[in-house]
């Protein structure tokens, strides 16, 4: 069945945002693929990112470890080892448990141990091992040690402070390679890169920082079908709440995209979508799954018809009041998602 409402993603802009991230970095450079690849389907966005040179992938959880098992790739969990994962923790040879906490680190050790990654807290305060803990990881084969920057998208002091702790660390436990910066932290210097970058948010066109909006192309590109066209007359109201009046008798479009596909409400009179260059405005209440454009740029525009939506994720995030990460991972199922193989104007 063909879905009308479709996420044209952008193969060559993804695997362009890679090698640009990986040249700042002058490491290797990993991927976060988790959360089903920031909402654009982990599975492709590995596949993708591992013919452009990509060989470590982090995804939250052993089921999204699982999702990638086809793939052949390296995959750490950045979630370590629940005792009910222990046992698809064991099956999938391919994937490493990031061990956060004395507790996963004894599990590890009783299952049979074998290499592993750690994640060590230096000031986010979520999930890592306590910085008086250290010792609990002795004697662990750890293929890679990380951290996880707080700030690392505002220039604070405190992005220093925790590369001066992590450096610390490091002289204090073994580990094959080190680990720290996000997409935000490959900005700050070298000297948050280490041995390895773990980016996220930039590769799907996200701009953590203003250092990426030059280089950074995005992704994401939602499309959706025309499933009527209508005249609205002057003075006429359109959408629930009638925040919006026709001024002027007008052509109308309405599309199968709404707040339930990851398209925020606050976009109402304010998103827009384009048909070719032509700009149609989101007109009204951005509803469930309806969206009305306001077709006057585009009057041949018929039922049937595709159109596509504005997703420049730093201006939608002002725009929505939601984050860019929230608009990515937001996405929902309905669309129908397709790999191009060219940029998409």
């Amino acid at each position: 069945m063909t879905a009308p409402l479709r996420l044209a993603l952008d193969r060559a802009a993804l695997q362009h945002n890679w090698r640009a991230l990986a040249a700042m970095a002058g490491v290797a450079c990993g991927a976060a693929v988790k959360a089903d690849g920031y909402g654009l389907g982990a599975p492709g966005v590995a596949r993708i990112l591992a013919e452009a040179g990509c060989r470590d992938f982090f995804v939250a959880t052993w089921a999204e470890a699982a999702e990638l098992a086809p793939l052949g790739l390296t995959v750490s969990v950045l979630h370590g080892v629940r005792e009910a994962d222990m046992a698809l923790a064991r099956t999938l040879t391919f994937a490493r448990p990031v061990l956060n906490s004395p507790e996963q680190i004894g599990r590890w050790r009783a299952s049979g141990g074998g290499p592993c990654d750690v994640m060590v807290d230096t000031g986010i305060n979520r999930l890592g091992l306590d910085r008086n803990a250290l010792d609990a990881a002795a004697g662990l084969e750890i293929t890679t040690l990380m951290s996880h920057l707080a700030r690392a998208d505002e220039d604070v002091a405190d992005n220093e402070a925790q590369r001066a702790a992590f450096a610390a660390i490091t002289g204090a436990l073994p580990a094959e390679r080190y680990s720290l910066a996000n997409s935000a932290g490959i900005a700050l210097g070298p000297g948050f890169a280490f041995d390895l970058v773990r980016p996220g948010l930039a590769l799907y066109g996200g701009i953590p920082r203003a250092e990426f909006a030059r280089m950074i192309r995005p992704v994401a590109h939602p499309e959706a079908e025309l499933l009527q066209c209508r005249l609205l007359r002057a003075g006429d109201a359109i959408g629930y709440n009638a925040i919006y009046h026709a001024a002027e008798d007008m052509p109308v479009g309405i599309v199968n995209l709404g707040y339930a596909d990851g398209y925020p409400r606050a976009l109402s009179n304010v998103g827009r979508a384009f048909a070719g260059d032509a700009i149609l405005p989101v007109i009204g209440r951005v509803s469930m799954d309806l969206i009305a454009l306001d077709l006057r740029a585009a009057p041949d525009l018929r039922a049937g018809d595709w159109v596509r939506f504005d997703f420049d994720l730093p201006k939608l995030a002002g725009a929505s009041e939601r984050s860019q990460y929230e608009l990515l991972t937001g996405l929902g199922t309905r669309f129908e998602r397709v790999w191009t193989e060219r940029t998409v104007s």
